[in-house]
């Protein structure tokens, strides 16, 4: 296989080689070259070879992985990203290195059940407190009253099952 400058595949490999780069990220930087994909998105020193490798089966994919091939992303960070778009979510909302995987992971979670999470979509917010929020909006109440990061997880679940009790005994009652 020929790439544009008509270096062959190992001639390029020598230059990687030369640069430094691990066995492991080598061989993700070799499989991208013979699958034809634009390694130099990934072919950086900085990205391990688990990123690299989740770089790559995003651009396998026809994944816009310019949202998640940034040194500052964890590999579960990437991966929460990669997710999101594979399901054709705006994942801008979350794709940012103030939100660690398991805030991504919430906030990907809502807007998968198409919530409307820009009430918690904001790092102030730890990931129970928004699955908490997830939980409520969900269940279709009123979340406002929860809605605070000044108040712990576990009161915020207290307030949300209540609300949810209150919300079917005034079904019931109608």
């Amino acid at each position: 296989m020929k790439m544009m400058n008509n270096l062959t595949i190992e001639t390029l490999m020598k230059t990687y080689e030369n640069k430094g780069f691990s066995t492991h990220q080598l061989q993700e930087i070799k499989a991208g070259l013979l699958a034809g994909l634009d390694v130099s998105i990934y072919a950086h020193s900085y990205f391990l070879s688990d990123r690299m490798y989740c770089i790559r089966k995003g651009l396998e994919k026809g994944l816009d992985v310019s949202l998640y091939a940034k040194p500052d992303f964890s590999i579960r960070q990437m991966q929460q990203i990669s997710l999101g778009l594979e399901y054709g979510l705006d994942v801008s909302i979350y794709a940012k290195p103030c939100f660690d995987e398991d805030q991504m992971e919430m906030i990907f979670e809502g807007l998968r059940r198409n919530l409307d999470v820009a009430c918690y979509a904001d790092p102030a917010f730890d990931w129970r407190q928004m699955l908490q929020l997830r939980f409520g909006l969900d269940s279709g109440i009123d979340v406002s009253e929860y809605l605070d990061p000044g108040i712990h997880w576990d009161i915020m679940e207290k307030i949300r099952r209540r609300l949810e009790v209150e919300m079917v005994d005034r079904a019931i009652n109608k």
